[in-house]
C-alpha cells in the first residue's frame, strides 16, 4: 500500500501578461529569474520568488519556441519560428543573432524548437524542424558543426551535466545520443510508438527521460543504453519532461495536466492543474508550469503539518528545542537542525506558526554554536 508522501505542492503565483500561448520556460542557474518565450513574439523575465514581471524583450519577427540561460554569463538565448537564434544580454539588454559560417542569420532552414548550453557555457546546441542539430561556438558566435541523422523534426535536446553527451528527440520516433567530445556515430534508442517530443537528463547524467506523443514516459540508463521502465498515466501526448535536482522527482506535462513521479519506485505522486511547458528550480523546490493558454503557474513544495509530527518547543534550552540530547555531538546537532529546517522553513511549511517555530529553531542553534565556541 502506498503512503502519502511527506511533501505536496501548492500554486503560489499565476503569471499573467502574455497575449498568446507560452511555448517555453527556463530558470536561471541561481533560481531567481524565470524566462518565458511566447507566440506573442516576446521573451519575458519574471522574479521567481515574487511572481512580478522584471522585463520584456520585444522586436522578434515571429513566435518563440525555446529559451535557455547560459550557466556562466548573463546571457539568454531563444530559438524562434523565423529560424533564428537570438541572444539577449541580461545586463545591458543588448540583442544579437547567431550566424552560420557563411554569414547568414538563418543557419537552420526550419523552426528552432530547442536550445541547450553545455555546462561550461562555451557551446550551444539547437534542434530544428529541418531535422538537424547545430553546434554553436559562443565566444565566436558561429556555428561549427551540424549533426545529421534524424529523418524528421528534432523537437527537443538535452546535454548531460558533464557536457559529454547530447540527447535529441525526434518526430521520427527515435532518440539519438551524440558524444560531444568525439563526434562518433550516435547511439539510437527506439521504443516509442509516436513522436519523441521531449528529453531530459538527470541523476548526475545517469538517467535519460523521454516523453512522447504515444502518451508515455520512458526512463533509460545512459551507461548501458537500456530501457529501465515506462511510466503510463497521461491520456494525451507528453510534451515536456524535467528532473528535480534532488534526484527524487520527475515532472511530465501535456495538455491533460502535469504529473509528478517518484523516480525510485516509478510511482505517480501528484497531479497538478498545469500543462506544458515545465521547469524545475535548481533546488527542486519550485516548479513552473504552463497554465491556461497565456498564463503560467509557479508551484512551491511544502511540508504539511500533521498531528503525528508535533511542533517543537518554542522556548527552553537549545537542546530541547532542537530535540537532541544535551551531550549530543556537533554532527548530531547539525543533522537535527537541518531536519527541522526542511520541515518548518516558511518557504516549505505554510502553517500559521511556521515563522515562529523557525525563529525558535534558529535561535536555539545559534545558542548551541555560542556554547560550542566556548
Amino acid at each position: 500500500m502506498n503512503t502519502k508522501p511527506p511533501q505536496t505542492w501548492k500554486c503560489e503565483h499565476t503569471l499573467k501578461g502574455h497575449t498568446a500561448s507560452v511555448n517555453a520556460v527556463a530558470i536561471d542557474p541561481q533560481g531567481n529569474i524565470l524566462a518565458c518565450g511566447s507566440d506573442d513574439r516576446t521573451v519575458s523575465l519574471w522574479d521567481l520568488k515574487t511572481g512580478k514581471r522584471i522585463f520584456t524583450f520585444f522586436g522578434l519577427l515571429n513566435a518563440v519556441f525555446s529559451v535557455a540561460f547560459s550557466p556562466r554569463t548573463p546571457l539568454l538565448v531563444s530559438g524562434d519560428f523565423d529560424k533564428t537564434i537570438t541572444c539577449w544580454n541580461l545586463d545591458t539588454k543588448a540583442v544579437r543573432s547567431f550566424s552560420s559560417q557563411s554569414g547568414t542569420n538563418h543557419a537552420h532552414s526550419g523552426y528552432i524548437f530547442s536550445v541547450a548550453f553545455t555546462p561550461d557555457g562555451e557551446t550551444l546546441a539547437s534542434g530544428s524542424a529541418d531535422k538537424n542539430i547545430k553546434i554553436w561556438n559562443i565566444p565566436r558566435w558561429v556555428s561549427t558543426r551540424t549533426l545529421r541523422g534524424h529523418t524528421d523534426t528534432v523537437w527537443s535536446i538535452a546535454i548531460s551535466p558533464d557536457g559529454q553527451i547530447l540527447a535529441s528527440a525526434s518526430a521520427d520516433k527515435t532518440i539519438r545520443l551524440w558524444r560531444l567530445n568525439s563526434w562518433e556515430e550516435p547511439r539510437i534508442l527506439t521504443g516509442h510508438s509516436g513522436w519523441v517530443t521531449s528529453v531530459a537528463i538527470g541523476h548526475q547524467g545517469k538517467i535519460l527521460a523521454s516523453g512522447s506523443q504515444d502518451s508515455t514516459i520512458k526512463l533509460w540508463n545512459l551507461n548501458t543504453v537500456k530501457l529501465l521502465y515506462t511510466l503510463s498515466g497521461h491520456s494525451a501526448a507528453v510534451w515536456s519532461v524535467a528532473f528535480s535536482q534532488d534526484k527524487q522527482i520527475l515532472a511530465s506535462a501535456g495538455k491533460d495536466g502535469v504529473k509528478l513521479w517518484n523516480l525510485s519506485k516509478g510511482e505517480l505522486l501528484h497531479n497538478l492543474s498545469g500543462r506544458h511547458p515545465i521547469a524545475f528550480s535548481p533546488d527542486g523546490k519550485t516548479l513552473v508550469t504552463g497554465g491556461d493558454g497565456t498564463n503560467l503557474k509557479i508551484w512551491r513544495q511544502y511540508v504539511p503539518v500533521t498531528e503525528s509530527a508535533p511542533n517543537p518547543a518554542l522556548s527552553g534550552e537549545w537542546y530541547s528545542i532542537l530535540g537532541v540530547d544535551k551531550l549530543a555531538s556537533p554532527q548530531e546537532v547539525k543533522l537535527a537542525y537541518r531536519r527541522l529546517i526542511k520541515q518548518y522553513h516558511p518557504d516549505l511549511n505554510r502553517s500559521a506558526n511556521a515563522k515562529d517555530i523557525m525563529q525558535a529553531i534558529n535561535e536555539a542553534y545559534a545558542k548551541f554554536e555560542e556554547e560550542a565556541r566556548g
